[in-house]
C-alpha cells in the first residue's frame, strides 16, 4: 500500500515540519518538503500529495494570510484537523562569531515579527532578511555563502548544522504558539467529538452599515461561539471583504448547521472549509436553549402544531 504524501513547508527542521510530526507517524508517511505554503497547498489541489500541514495563526502575528487566502481561492479543500505548536527560537551562527559582529539576520517573515523586540533590544543596528522558511535561513547561514551573519532557527536545527548557538528561548511573548492544520481534499466530515471546530469563509451580500451585523447574527441566534474572525480583502472584488471565521462546533450539531442554513440564505458565498476536532480538547460551550435536544424538542413542538396539539 502507498504511504500518504505530505506536503510541508520545508527543509526539513521547520516547526511545520514538527506540526507534521506531531499529526502523524512519520515512517507511515511520504513527506514533502515545499517551499512555501501556497505551493504546499497547490500539491494537494493538483493530486502531488494526498495532504498538506500549513500554519493558519499564530498567537503573535494572528492569522497567516497565505494560508487564508490560498484555502478561501481555487478548487475546494478541506480542514481535517490541528495541533498547535509553542514557539520560541535559537540565534545561530557560524562558529566564532560574536553577537557585536552580526550586521543581518534571517527568518521567515513570522519569525522576525514574533521577535521584533527582541531584535531591537540585542541587534539593534542588524538588518532583517526575510527567509522562506526559518530552517532555510539557517542552512543557508551553514553553507558560508549567505548575506547575513546570523539566524532565528527552530531549536536543535543550528547545532545539526554545525552552527553555534548565541541565544536561546528567542521571543517577545514566551508563551507564543502557532496553530497548524492538516489539509485534504474535501470528503466526509469526521464524526462530532464534542470538542471540534468548524472554519469558513463568507462574502457579505453587499457594503452597507449593519452587513456584517446581520451575518453574526446567524451565530448569535443559534448560541455558536466564534473563536476567529478575520477580514481579508476579496482579489476579486477591490474594497470589499471576506470573513475567514473559525466557529466552535460541528456541522453534526444542529445549532451548527442552522447557523450555516441561515448563512447560505443571507450571503452571496459560503465556503465550507471543514468540521474537525479542536487542538484545546475542551467541551464546546453550549448556549442555553441551543442543545441538540433543546432543538429536537422544539421541533418536536412544532410538529405537534401542525397535528393540532396545543
Amino acid at each position: 500500500m502507498t504511504a500518504p504524501r505530505y506536503a510541508y513547508l520545508g527543509p526539513s527542521g521547520t516547526f511545520t515540519e514538527a506540526a507534521l510530526r506531531a499529526m502523524v507517524d512519520p515512517a507511515e508517511i511520504e513527506a514533502m518538503p515545499v517551499i512555501d505554503v501556497p505551493a504546499a497547498l497547490s500539491a494537494v489541489r493538483g493530486g502531488d500529495a494526498d495532504f498538506a500541514v500549513v500554519a493558519i495563526e499564530n498567537t503573535v502575528e494572528g492569522g497567516v494570510t497565505a494560508t487564508l487566502d490560498t484555502l478561501a481561492e481555487g478548487s475546494p479543500l478541506a480542514i481535517l484537523g490541528e495541533v498547535v505548536l509553542a514557539v520560541s527560537f535559537e540565534l545561530v551562527a557560524r562558529p566564532g562569531t560574536a553577537l557585536e559582529d552580526i550586521t543581518a539576520v534571517a527568518a521567515h517573515s513570522h519569525g522576525l515579527n514574533q521577535c521584533r523586540r527582541w531584535l531591537a533590544q540585542r541587534l539593534p543596528g542588524a538588518a532583517q532578511i526575510p527567509a522562506s522558511s526559518n530552517a532555510a535561513a539557517a542552512r543557508e547561514l551553514a553553507t558560508g555563502d549567505a548575506p547575513f551573519d546570523a539566524a532565528l532557527a527552530p531549536p536543535g536545527v543550528g547545532v545539526s548544522l554545525g552552527l553555534e548557538v548565541l541565544a536561546s528561548g528567542v521571543a517577545d511573548n514566551p508563551h507564543a504558539a502557532t496553530r497548524f492544520v492538516k489539509v485534504g481534499r474535501p470528503a466526509a466530515v469526521p464524526s462530532a467529538t464534542g470538542a471540534d471546530k468548524t472554519t469558513l469563509v463568507v462574502h457579505l451580500p453587499d457594503d452597507r452599515a449593519g452587513a456584517l451585523l446581520s451575518m453574526l447574527e446567524q451565530f448569535a441566534a443559534r448560541g455558536v461561539n466564534l473563536s476567529r474572525i478575520e477580514s481579508r480583502p476579496r482579489s476579486d472584488r477591490p474594497g470589499e471583504y471576506s470573513f475567514s471565521i473559525d466557529a466552535l462546533g460541528h456541522i453534526d450539531e444542529p445549532r451548527m448547521a442552522e447557523a450555516l442554513v441561515g448563512l447560505k440564505r443571507t450571503n452571496p458565498t459560503v465556503i465550507f472549509l471543514g468540521s474537525y476536532p479542536a487542538a484545546t480538547g475542551y467541551p464546546t460551550p453550549v448556549a442555553p436553549g441551543t442543545s441538540e435536544q433543546e432543538f429536537a424538542d422544539a421541533r418536536s413542538w412544532v410538529q405537534g402544531l401542525r397535528a393540532g396539539r396545543r
